[in-house]
């Protein structure tokens, strides 16, 4: 179990399914993670009342946040909180190219990280809390090394695969 947590901030209830994918990644790393919503458009004040009290335990913290349209969310969370910040907002059939820009375009001195992917966005959030935990820094090298496991596997299955077909044609050019 890790020492730190992750706080993982919805814009609305609509990003309920976003923000579980993250949710159910940082527990494969063993991380707790908390689910609030929170509007930096429609409560602000509470947003700002929330993220204080976090701040004010002595808990390392890393934040997500998983708002779409203009998210105002994110920037004004990583302005609020000397904690890191991980933008993952959710995808948007209609409007995505446009709806990007809100998280990628912050104003100077608001430096969230954007990773798109949410359990992307949960191993990033793993690797900061990782830097002060050797034993979550094992369970991603772990991670990451099932990964290449498993592309080592299927690359050797369409490998042996291709031989055999090779190997199928060169029999009966043989015949």
């Amino acid at each position: 179990m890790s020492r730190g947590r992750v706080v993982i901030f919805a814009g609305s209830p609509a990003d309920k399914t976003h923000v579980e994918a993250i949710a159910r990644a940082l527990g494969d790393f063993g991380i707790p993670s908390t689910v609030r919503i929170a509007s930096a458009h429609k409560t602000p004040k509470r947003l700002l009342e929330i993220i204080e009290g976090y701040d004010a335990e002595p808990i390392r913290t890393v934040y997500v946040t998983a708002a779409g349209r203009s998210n105002a969310l994110s920037g004004l969370v990583d302005a609020a909180t000397q904690f890191p910040v991980v933008v993952c907002p959710p995808p948007s059939e209609s409007w995505a190219a446009y709806d990007i820009w809100s998280s990628l375009r912050m104003p100077s001195g608001v430096a969230p990280a954007v990773v798109l992917d949410p359990a992307n966005a949960a191993l990033f959030a793993a690797k900061l809390l990782a830097l002060g935990e050797p034993e979550l820094r094992e369970r991603i090298r772990q991670f990451q090394e099932r990964n290449a496991n498993r592309l080592v596997e299927e690359d050797e299955k369409i490998a042996g695969a291709a031989r055999q077909a090779e190997n199928s044609v060169t029999r009966e050019l043989r015949t």
